[in-house]
């Protein structure tokens, strides 16, 4: 089996846009500068937090040899490549560059509803496609089905370049019955960051961050403490973060990290439609409570 490189504090990469709507690449080098140097464990371009339906092939394509200059090999960095048409990602796995990226994110088939048999059918064709590690991404709240833990743990049995899942369920039970049951080479990272610190506790590996885009510091501190059996000391720092948690996903994601990131100074506060910046009253409870936390 492929062993899994991601692992601690993964970023779940925004794009940052002008004010006029345009792919700001000046931004996005300072964020990246940013991360890279502040705790950063690896890095997830071309996914949901990116804004990714919304972007041409050619600012996708831009991005991606944008981060892999800047990164210059210091950090693993996984790619978003899925979608509700398993031909059409095969076909993309078979035929695009993926020079310079480590292992592809890919999102369970959304709005078409595909039973656990179609779920792993897409997957294993997908394993088969590359020869990169897959990380498999379940978020039910977002494509409207749940990957089961069973279905996971076969997938994982069954395809040695599965080397991981973004587990988003929203359920610590999914999460401890995925962790019971998996292959000992596979990994579970979280993908929601308000539950973190509870499945790191339960043997997940780290997670595909949101939160870790405006304070890769002190989320990437938290996820060692645990990692190192100093839960007390990263319960606080999860607890210090839980009302920006809940500010985060009030309006959408990423309405509410790049609203963070406006008030850091790193990027214009601009989304592409159909997303829309956090309301007024949002972004004054963020800049708030940035102000209450002292960053």
């Amino acid at each position: 089996m492929a062993r899994n490189i991601f692992k601690g504090l993964g970023i779940a990469l925004v794009t940052p846009f002008t004010p006029s709507g345009e792919v700001d690449y000046e931004s996005l080098k300072r964020l990246l500068h940013y991360q890279i140097d502040n705790g950063a464990d690896f890095l997830c371009i071309l996914a949901t937090t990116g804004e990714t339906p919304t972007l041409t092939a050619d600012e996708k394509e831009n991005i991606k040899n944008l981060v892999i200059e800047i990164n210059n090999g210091r950090l693993p960095i996984l790619m978003g490549c899925g979608g509700n048409n398993t031909a059409a990602v095969v076909e993309e796995l078979k035929t695009a560059d993926f020079k310079g990226i480590d292992g592809i994110l890919s999102v369970c088939p959304y709005y078409n509803k595909p039973s656990q048999e179609g779920l792993y059918q897409h997957f294993k064709a997908i394993a088969a496609a590359t020869k990169l590690p897959v990380v498999l991404y379940n978020v039910p709240g977002r494509t409207g089905i749940n990957l089961k833990a069973e279905t996971t743990v076969r997938l994982a049995r069954d395809c040695k370049n599965i080397v991981a899942i973004k587990e988003a369920c929203g359920s610590l039970e999914q999460v401890d019955e995925i962790i019971k049951n998996k292959p000992r080479d596979f990994d579970v990272l979280s993908g929601d960051d308000a539950l973190t610190y509870p499945m790191v506790a339960c043997g997940a590996v780290g997670a595909i961050s949101v939160i870790g885009n405006a304070l890769p510091k002190i989320f990437s501190r938290m996820i060692r403490l645990e990692q190192q059996g100093e839960f007390e000391s990263a319960r606080k720092i999860h607890h210090k973060f839980t009302d920006l948690f809940s500010l985060l996903f009030v309006d959408g994601n990423p309405a509410g990290v790049k609203a963070v990131l406006h008030e850091m100074g790193y990027i214009e506060n601009v989304l592409r439609l159909p997303l829309v910046p956090t309301r007024l009253t949002t972004l004054q409870r963020i800049s708030e409570l940035l102000k209450e936390l002292k960053i």
